[in-house]
C-alpha cells in the first residue's frame, strides 16, 4: 500500500533517525540496504516516496520494525501484500551477495528467486519481500559490485607510495589472477551484456565506468604533477588504458586459465609495458 503524501515527511523522519542512530553517512546507510544514494537522499527530502521494499531494507539494516517506520496507524508492507516476514539467512545483504556468487556461476537469465532463496536458506517469500523483482535485484546486485569494487580499490592504493605505484596496484586489482577476481569479472561480462537490454542497469554501468575513469584520470594527473608520468593528457590516457584492461581481461575469461598469451600474467605484463612505454619512459624528443 502506498504511503499518502501526508505521511510522507513523518516517515522520512523516521528513517533519518534509524540512519543517525546507525551512526553512519547518509551515503555509507545506502550502500548498506543497497539503494541508490540519491533516491535516498530525494526520499528524505519528501520528494520522493519510499518503496515498501526499501522501507523493508531500511527496517532490517536499522533493527527495527517495518511498521514503526510506516507509523502506528500502519501495518509493514510485506504482510499487506500478503508476504511472509523475512526469516533468519534472508537479510539483503545476504541476499545480493548470493545474488552475485550465482550469477558469477549461471549467469543472470539462469538464475531463479527460488535459487536464491534456496542459498540463503530461506524463502522466496522473504527475497521478495526485500526485493519485488528480477530488476530490482539485478540493480541491487550491480550496486552491491560497484561498491566492493569502489572498496576494494581504496583499500589496494591506500599505502601506494606514490602515483605510479597506486596506477600499478590498481592493475594489478583489475588483472583476474585469483578466483575472486575471475568470478567478479565474470560478474561484469553479464551485467555488460545486460545493460545493452535495460535501461537501470545501462545507467549504472555508465556511472561506474565514468568513477571508474575518473579514478584512473586522477591518478595520472597525479603522477604528470609530480614528474612520475610524461606531460600526457589524463583523461585521454584513462580511457585508453581502461580500454585495454577490458578488452585484455575479456580474453583471460573467454579462454581456459593459463592459456599461453591470454593468461592473467600475460595481461598483467602486457598493461604494466603499455603503462612504461605511455606514461613512465621520457617524453620523446
Amino acid at each position: 500500500m502506498e504511503h499518502g503524501d501526508e505521511n510522507r515527511d513523518e516517515i522520512a523522519a523516521r528513517v533519518r533517525e534509524v540512519i543517525t542512530t546507525a551512526g553512519v553517512s547518509q551515503r555509507e546507510f545506502a550502500r548498506r540496504i543497497v539503494m541508490d544514494p540519491s533516491k535516498l537522499s530525494r526520499s528524505l527530502s519528501g520528494s520522493r516516496r519510499f518503496t515498501a521494499a526499501e522501507l523493508a531494507r531500511i527496517a532490517d539494516e536499522g533493527q527495527v520494525d517495518a511498521g514503526r517506520l510506516l507509523g502506528a496507524r500502519h501495518r509493514p508492507p510485506a504482510r499487506q501484500a500478503g508476504a511472509a516476514l523475512p526469516v533468519e539467512g534472508g537479510r539483503p545483504s545476504q541476499i545480493v551477495r548470493e545474488t552475485v556468487r550465482l550469477i558469477a556461476e549461471r549467469g543472470f537469465h539462469a538464475v531463479r528467486v527460488s535459487d536464491i532463496a534456496e542459498a540463503c536458506a530461506t524463502s522466496t517469500a522473504a527475497i521478495h519481500y526485500h526485493f519485488p523483482g528480477r530488476a530490482e535485484l539485478l540493480e541491487a546486485a550491480v550496486r552491491w559490485c560497484m561498491d566492493e569494487d569502489t572498496a576494494h580499490r581504496a583499500a589496494r592504493t591506500a599505502d601506494a607510495a606514490d602515483p605510479a605505484d597506486e596506477l600499478r596496484q590498481l592493475i594489478a586489482l583489475q588483472t583476474p589472477r585469483t578466483a575472486q577476481q575471475r568470478r567478479q569479472w565474470t560478474v561484469w561480462l553479464d551485467l555488460w551484456a545486460e545493460a545493452a537490454r535495460s535501461t537501470t542497469v545501462g545507467g549504472l554501468h555508465a556511472e561506474y565506468y565514468r568513477q571508474w575513469r575518473d579514478t584512473v584520470a586522477d591518478v595520472v594527473r597525479r603522477g604528470v604533477a609530480r614528474g612520475s608520468f610524461r606531460p600526457v593528457d589524463p583523461e585521454a590516457a584513462a580511457l585508453a588504458l581502461t580500454a585495454l584492461i577490458d578488452g585484455l581481461a575479456t580474453q583471460v575469461l573467454a579462454t581456459a586459465p593459463g592459456a599461453p598469451g591470454t593468461d592473467a600474467e600475460s595481461m598483467h605484463t602486457t598493461l604494466l609495458a603499455y603503462v612504461d612505454s605511455t606514461l613512465t619512459a621520457p617524453a620523446p624528443r
